[in-house]
């Protein structure tokens, strides 16, 4: 299965700063640097003025400006080709029309054209990673002349794990990517850069936190190391 990626043109969608790591992020540095990947990541929101009790991203302009130049630094410590940044409003991406999300896709599908896309798992706990998935599901519909042949979910600490034990929506990995410490580590080194997202241990965002998720997920399949995913839609 591994193999069927090689040298593929792959979009990372994702609705926040840091998700891109959190949930690809081994991959992504394992694909760019082993199976000669051409990589793109589309961050379709800012990411930061949730955290205030009302929205203005006025008082947070210093704030995002080292935001966006932490996605290039993170970037970096993974070595995939490009990134695409976007302003949707955190956490308030159901306050968006949902086609606006679509359009956005669509338009970097479009110029991208890639084989691949991979984005978040449809039934995290947060609202704009839902409509992520439901963004991408939309624009990527199985039409006639669609070049996407392969939808492949993703977790994301702090978002995926948080979902309620009683919900049906839960992320059961069905392909699972092996990746070195080399590829833990990038992963991390590029989280590091995340100067309003890192946490500490215990929380899931740490780096203990994701090399203990990489050791489990590896356990899963027999390996020392993964990342384990969900495959949507296949076409051969």
């Amino acid at each position: 299965m591994l193999e069927s990626l090689k040298n593929k043109k792959i979009l990372i969608i994702v609705a926040h700063p840091d998700d891109e790591l959190l949930g690809v992020g081994g991959t992504m540095n394992k694909l760019a640097n082993e199976y000669n990947c051409t990589i793109r990541s589309v961050i379709l929101g800012e990411g930061i003025t949730s955290r205030a009790s009302y929205r203005d991203p006025e008082l947070w302009k210093l704030e995002l400006i080292e935001h966006k130049k932490n996605i290039e630094s993170a970037r970096k410590a993974i070595g995939y080709t490009s990134v695409g940044v976007y302003d949707f409003p955190d956490n308030r991406f159901d306050s968006v029309d949902l086609l606006d999300i679509v359009k956005i896709v669509e338009t970097e599908k479009k110029e991208f054209n890639p084989e691949i896309i991979f984005t978040h798992h449809g039934g995290d706990l947060n609202i704009d990673h839902q409509k992520t998935f439901e963004a991408v599901i939309t624009a990527i519909r199985p039409m006639e002349h669609e070049k996407v042949k392969m939808i492949i979910t993703f977790e994301t600490p702090s978002g995926t794990e948080w979902r309620a034990a009683s919900d049906p929506k839960h992320f059961i990995p069905n392909f699972f990517i092996e990746i070195s410490k080399k590829n833990l580590q990038a992963k991390i080194k590029g989280m590091e850069s995340y100067k309003f997202e890192k946490r500490d241990y215990p929380h899931p965002r740490s780096s203990e936190a994701l090399t203990i998720l990489a050791k489990q997920r590896g356990i899963i399949v027999g390996k020392l190391l993964a990342e384990a995913f969900m495959i949507i839609r296949v076409i051969s």
